[in-house]
């Protein structure tokens, strides 16, 4: 009977993909214990999490390919409505809406879009995949569009950026022309552009997120103010060397120089105790975990799986290198967590459900081939 058990619970699970997820959480562990001043209630917490989104990646591992494309179309109107209903009856945190009462808690609707959109644009393409046309990739711009703009009135610029990533590599690898990418690179260059300059930037975005802009620009300008986070997250890195300063013997850390040491700003905790050796050995983790969800996408049986499988990994790494970016002071703090390592449920259990739907495309190719 235990073996019976123990084959209905591995069934579904791919195990390379576990088992790099399982080694970056352990990593994760070990990290967070010296990031919040060995703090164990909070390590301990992270655990709970973890077995939360392994139970929910697991769950969702079991449900058929057939199922969430089901599933896509009316999760992503739900999300939509729900989005609505923020810009409606939100509640205002720190100058943002982003969040619904539901009585019982309180909601991010804009979570549920990170995976429901990409969901429904590959549902879309494969429900006209043997007469796509140009026609279809607007209307696949469309799906994207919409909750984008809704994010972006919260205003959540970095949870806008991640969702809009999701969609964009969907449409790429439905076959988006390349001339098309170019205009948009062009579009995009443009926009960079007009916003590097404060007078048009204070016209498109908000204050706050020029002033971002221009702290990744000129940190210095502000040392104490809004250049603070990077100024101190490239220290801390720097100061790392090649081996790093050891396990809970990172200065910057734990004399509370760098702020969201635990969230956002870990990867600097971890440049700084770990050093240059340390950081790859991360960038080779985030790399397999990567290159399997690409291999599972290659090797999918159906579109819907393949640009579903190739979204959600290429949309893990958009996760790894903005956070990273934004620590080193190449992008602008948008505050986007380190995936997997960053301390935090919401983004965890996010991925994970991620993870699960590449399992589940997994284990129908293998269906199909027995």
């Amino acid at each position: 009977m235990i073996k019976q058990l123990w084959l209905r619970i591995r069934q579904p699970v791919d195990p390379w993909l576990f088992l790099f997820t399982a080694m970056l959480f352990a990593l994760s562990a070990v990290l967070l214990f010296s990031a919040s001043n060995q703090d164990l209630d909070r390590v301990l917490n992270k655990i709970v999490f973890m077995g939360i989104a392994f139970g929910v990646m697991w769950a969702i591992a079991n449900i058929s390919q057939a199922t969430l494309m089901r599933l896509a179309l009316p999760g992503y109107i739900l999300g939509v409505i729900l989005l609505v209903l923020v810009e409606i009856a939100g509640k205002t945190v720190n100058g943002s809406t982003r969040w619904l009462n539901i009585g019982i808690t309180h909601i991010q609707p804009s979570e549920l879009m990170r995976i429901a959109v990409p969901m429904t644009i590959a549902w879309f393409f494969h429900h006209f995949e043997a007469q796509l046309n140009w026609k279809h990739f607007v209307g696949g711009a469309l799906l994207l569009l919409v909750p984008v703009g809704l994010i972006l009135k919260q205003p959540d610029l970095g949870t806008a950026l991640m969702i809009s990533a999701s969609g964009f590599y969907v449409l790429y690898f439905a076959g988006l022309s390349w001339r098309l990418i170019g205009v948009m690179l062009a579009a995009g260059s443009t926009l960079v552009y007009v916003v590097l300059h404060w007078d048009w930037c204070i016209n498109i975005l908000h204050e706050y997120q020029c002033r971002r802009i221009a702290t990744m620009l000129n940190p210095m300008e502000d040392p104490l103010g809004a250049g603070y986070h990077i100024i101190q997250g490239t220290i801390a890195i720097g100061s790392g060397g090649v081996f790093g300063k050891g396990w809970l013997s990172g200065t910057q850390t734990h004399l509370d120089f760098i702020p969201e040491r635990t969230t956002d700003f870990i990867f600097a905790v971890f440049g700084e105790e770990f050093g240059l050796v340390g950081n790859a050995v991360l960038l080779v983790m985030y790399l397999l975990v990567i290159v399997r969800g690409l291999m599972i996408a290659n090797t999918a049986s159906t579109l819907f799986g393949r640009l579903l499988a190739g979204a959600i990994a290429m949309t893990f790494f958009t996760y790894a290198f903005v956070n990273m970016g934004m620590v080193t002071g190449i992008l602008p703090v948008v505050g986007v967590p380190l995936p997997l390592v960053s301390y935090g449920g919401t983004s965890m259990v996010s991925i994970l459900a991620g993870f699960g739907i590449l399992m589940s495309i997994q284990r129908d190719r293998k269906l199909i081939r027995r």
